[in-house]
């Protein structure tokens, strides 16, 4: 029993390593200090050090820390957590205080039926064309509806600047179901923006994720 034992214990490991390989899609992408084994576990530009997703030094990444990134001292703190694909992510119900110059994370959505936005727009029920400059707010700022319709002005840290509509909220408390497409909460500080405000502010949106200043327009 023992030589058996020896002898399936390789196979088994060689298994295991196999189906990694095989199936990469399976292992879910890792938010801010989620854990990860490389680069590719990570969310984003976001790079894998000592076991956690962080910032990328190599490309100069501000979303985990340092501006735009969810602070201790900001009087928002989670109210709960969420499991998704295998990753727990806090859930808010507030975000880090406005001003003329609001830190946040410019993320992309695609506002569409069908697209990665899930369900229809949260202000009018309606879906909107990537040609349109609109954006979601994360839960504390869209503030149940309060900032509906209202413009918005959002600059990138080179002093670029477009105006945007806010017509839907991105969702900081629930996810990872139909209507929200499948996706994890949204952290509190996003302004979730069509590829037309990507576009105006001249970014890529394989970017995915960059550091912004937002107020009201």
């Amino acid at each position: 029993m023992a030589t058996a034992a020896s002898f399936l214990n390789p196979l088994l490991a060689l298994l295991s390593l196999l189906l990694i390989c095989l199936f990469p899609s399976t292992l879910a992408s890792s938010p801010c200090n989620g854990p990860c084994n490389s680069y590719d576990d990570c969310e984003g530009k976001l790079t894998c050090t000592n076991g956690r997703c962080t910032d990328d030094p190599d490309i100069g990444t501000h979303i985990c820390t340092g501006a735009g990134s969810p602070s201790k001292d900001d009087g928002c703190n989670p109210t709960g957590s969420m499991m998704c694909n295998g990753v727990n992510y806090p859930t808010y119900t507030c975000s880090p205080p406005m001003s003329s110059s609001t830190d946040a994370i410019l993320t992309v959505n695609n506002f569409s039926r069908g697209g990665d936005g899930g369900g229809p727009s949260e202000c009018d029920g309606s879906y909107h064309d990537n040609t349109e400059q609109v954006v979601a707010l994360s839960t504390g700022w869209f503030d149940h509806r309060r900032l509906c319709f209202q413009m918005i002005r959002i600059t990138t840290d080179d002093g670029k600047s477009t105006t945007a509509k806010v017509v839907d909220e991105c969702d900081s408390r629930n996810g990872c179901d139909p209507e929200h497409a499948g996706q994890q909460p949204c952290r509190n500080n996003i302004v979730d923006g069509s590829a037309a405000v990507w576009n105006a502010l001249g970014l890529n949106t394989d970017d995915g994720e960059v550091h912004v200043t937002w107020s009201m327009a």
